[in-house]
Parts: C-alpha cells; structure tokens; sequence
C-alpha cells in the first residue's frame, strides 16, 4: 500500500518547491526534530529566515511543532515522511508546480552526489567500498516498471525509520526508473528484439 502524501494542489506543491525549504526537510527527516537555530547551523541560513520558511512549511501541513519548548527554542518535526507528486491527470499550474518541485529535488540530490563525489576518497576505506551507484537499462512493460518503482520505495523506506544502530550515518538514497526516451504518437512500444 501506498503511505506517501498525495500533494495535488499548485500552492502546496509550491511551497515546497525552493531549495531551502528542501533542505529544511532534509534536516528534519534526518533529525526527526530541530529548532530554527539548529536547522539554520545545518543549512547555512540564519534562524529568522529558517523560522520563516518553517512557518510557509506549516501553513501546507509539511512541518508541525512538537509542542515542546517556547520562542526560538520550540522543535519543528516532519508532517509526514514521504510526498508523491507529478500524476499523469494534472495540468495547468499542478503540472507547472510539479514539474518545478521535480527539477529543485532532483538539483538537489544531483548536487549531494556531486559533493560525495569531490569527498568520497577522505571516507575509511570501508565506507568507499560499499557507497555505490548502479546504472542499467531494461526493457519493461507498464505493470513491471510498477513493480520495479514500488521495489524502490520499499527498499529506500525499510530502514527509515528505525532505531539508529551505533555507527549509522545518513545515507543518501534517490532512485529513477523512467523511459529512455519518449514514445511516438503513432506507434506502440518496440518489441524486444529476440
């Protein structure tokens, strides 16, 4: 079954479409909860202009405080843990809104990647042996591209949210599984060739 928050309406989708606030979230799902100041160490923003951006996340549901604390000492918390977006029946400005949350996310992780990159050979050797990535084509019908998303999805959330084992670090996890390229309007999918 699928847990993740459904977001369709433009102005939600917006809201969180903008890097910081991207981050933000990182943070808080990486922390489970933080203050402003704390999530501004870790963004490199300053506390007034995370608290606002916190603010813009709660009016759409995607941050709560915990109810503990006051002032500039109350921690934020996720709303929910995961968000899909970006269905084939929206339009208009969903679309445009979706489209725009897909390019900040994807920046977003391509950037990590990219940092991991220039950082990598400075891990213990046993960490540059296990961080990986893999790339592969195949040829899939509709229900097996499915299939293979949801396998995705299972394997990226299995270890989410569970007790932190000593020596746990956060481990970056973004994975694709599209079309190689688009299909004619005039035609059906090739056949694999035998």
């Amino acid at each position: 079954m699928d847990e993740r928050r459904h977001l369709t309406d433009p102005g939600e989708i917006r809201a969180l479409a903008h890097p910081v606030r991207q981050r933000i979230m990182r943070v808080l799902w990486s922390l489970r909860s933080a203050t402003a100041t704390e999530i501004a160490d870790a963004v490199g923003e300053s506390p007034a202009n995370c608290s606002w951006h916190l603010r813009q996340l709660a009016k759409h549901g995607f941050v709560e405080e915990t109810g503990e604390g006051r002032g500039r000492r109350r921690p934020w918390r996720p709303a929910s843990r995961s968000l899909r977006w970006g269905g084939s029946t929206e339009s208009g400005g969903a679309a445009a809104a979706s489209d725009e949350l897909s390019a900040v996310v994807m920046e977003e992780e391509f950037e990590g990647l990219r940092a991991w990159n220039t950082w990598r050979r400075t891990d213990p050797p046993e960490w540059q042996d296990v961080a990986d990535f893999s790339q592969a084509l195949a040829w899939l019908t509709v229900e097996e591209l499915a299939e293979v998303q949801a396998e995705f999805v299972a394997i990226m959330t299995r270890y989410r949210d569970r007790e932190r084992p000593p020596g746990a670090r956060p481990i970056r996890m973004f994975a694709w599984a599209v079309p190689a390229e688009p299909m004619p309007a005039d035609s059906k999918p090739a056949e694999p060739m035998s």
